[in-house]
């Protein structure tokens, strides 16, 4: 009973100490913008150029489905955070676990979570470097050339400072002025599209001139998606950081900041993928701020609202991953929870995605790529597959139905989306120099 009592300690103690469980005092609208800034990424600007892959019909059910589908997954998890009286699934693989059982949960979501996390933390990094490059050359036009490289280091510094931020609540600041970005730019984007009006040679036939491109721009396309739809691996952290008591769950207020979050995201996705789509057609390039060149100073003030923006977004999604190397340090390789530990850990991870993201600035394939592989399971199935498992609902009932709907297209998009990103990936790899 002594070691029960002592084994409970350590695990409260070490609760304590990391940054996902460390403080529990968070508020409703701190869960808003961080889903708003989790949610809300670099990825709206991919959508109109996944329009001009997908096309007018298909392309408006994918969008519209995919908020649909989403929006019920979210849902399901913040039903699931205390399915269990007097316990609290704090990270997506503790509910993953108490699902599939131990090792099997373990093993089913964390590499898929790592992948999304550090996947998005690299994909941030280019998108941060491109956008403070676009910056720089929009407002100097007669300087020296500067390669991206340098603008992507540039990027990183300031994640070597602002990752020894202890723990998610302690980020809230900066998750707020990103969602505030997020909401800023995307406004920017449509905004400007609309008022420079439809293109005279504007074309809405598909973007590839044969069929197999077609198709495979197609499948792409669906990861672009999937990819813009993509904060369900951090929700169960973000709420996590609420207080619950059996009086008031964590889940009411939780939800209360979802819906706040969801209905951000239908202002920022949808005027964003129609009206850019709708202005340049098949032409639009895979960030609409690089098509929309006047005036200059809006997009330059754009760009720089997505590097704001992209440095919260890369500090939601990395608070995860700090919160599960720092426990794998500590549980399984003894160390003592310390100040040095947490140091060394994360600046040796923003030195990892500073260098992957360097070595591999295929910014738009990457996008569908990670969207389709890692994405679709942890965002449009896994969570109808664990409330299957857990809550057994009655075949052919309405929530059987609704939740193997949503697994049959999520598996659709994870086996589809990749095909078309790899296609993708290789035709601009063929002419890639590194570190250009």
């Amino acid at each position: 009973m002594a070691e029960k009592h002592l084994s409970t300690e350590k695990a409260k103690n070490l609760n304590d100490w990391l940054p996902i469980t460390k403080s529990r005092n968070a508020k409703w609208w701190y869960s808003a913008f961080h889903n708003i800034t989790a949610m809300v990424g670099a990825g709206v600007l991919g959508l109109p150029y996944a329009m001009s892959q997908l096309g007018w019909g298909p392309g408006a059910v994918v969008m519209v489905l995919s908020w649909i589908i989403t929006l019920y997954t979210l849902w399901q998890m913040v039903e699931m955070h205390e399915m269990v009286p007097g316990k609290r699934f704090d990270r997506y693989h503790e509910l993953g676990q108490h699902a599939f059982g131990e090792k099997l949960g373990l093993w089913l979501i964390v590499p898929q979570q790592l992948m999304v996390e550090v996947g998005i933390n690299i994909v941030y990094m280019v998108t941060g470097g491109k956008s403070l490059k676009k910056f720089h050359d929009t407002i100097c036009q007669d300087c020296k050339d500067i390669k991206t490289t340098y603008f992507i280091m540039i990027f990183a510094s300031v994640h070597f400072f602002l990752s020894h931020l202890s723990s998610f609540n302690s980020i809230a600041g900066v998750s707020l002025a990103a969602a505030a970005m997020s909401l800023s730019y995307s406004t920017i984007g449509w905004v400007a599209s609309l008022d420079k009006g439809v293109q005279p040679d504007v074309q809405y036939t598909p973007r590839a001139s044969t069929c197999t491109g077609e198709i495979f721009n197609f499948f792409s396309a669906l990861g672009d998606v999937a990819f813009a739809f993509a904060g369900h691996n951090v929700v169960l952290e973000i709420q996590a950081t609420i207080p619950s008591t059996p009086e008031k769950p964590s889940k009411k207020p939780m939800w209360k900041g979802v819906i706040v979050a969801y209905v951000v995201v239908a202002l920022c996705y949808f005027p964003v993928a129609f009206i850019g789509y709708w202005v340049f057609g098949n032409k639009v390039e895979d960030n609409v701020l690089i098509s929309l060149q006047k005036p200059r100073w809006l997009v330059a003030v754009a760009n720089m609202f997505v590097v704001i923006h992209v440095i919260g977004s890369y500090q939601v999604f990395a608070m995860p991953v700090f919160d599960m190397l720092e426990a794998f340090l500590v549980l399984k390789m003894k160390f003592k929870p310390s100040l040095i530990l947490r140091f060394i850990t994360r600046t040796l991870y923003v030195a990892l995605t500073m260098f992957l993201a360097m070595s591999f600035p295929f910014f738009g394939g990457l996008l569908s790529f990670f969207g389709g592989f890692a994405f679709a399971p942890t965002t449009y199935y896994l969570p109808c597959i664990i409330w299957l498992v857990l809550y057994k609902p009655k075949k052919f009932s309405l929530s059987w139905l609704a939740n193997w709907v949503c697994i049959i297209i999520g598996v659709l998009l994870m086996v589809l989306a990749p095909i078309g990103a790899l296609r993708q990936i290789i035709l601009e790899a063929k002419d890639f120099k590194f570190y250009s």
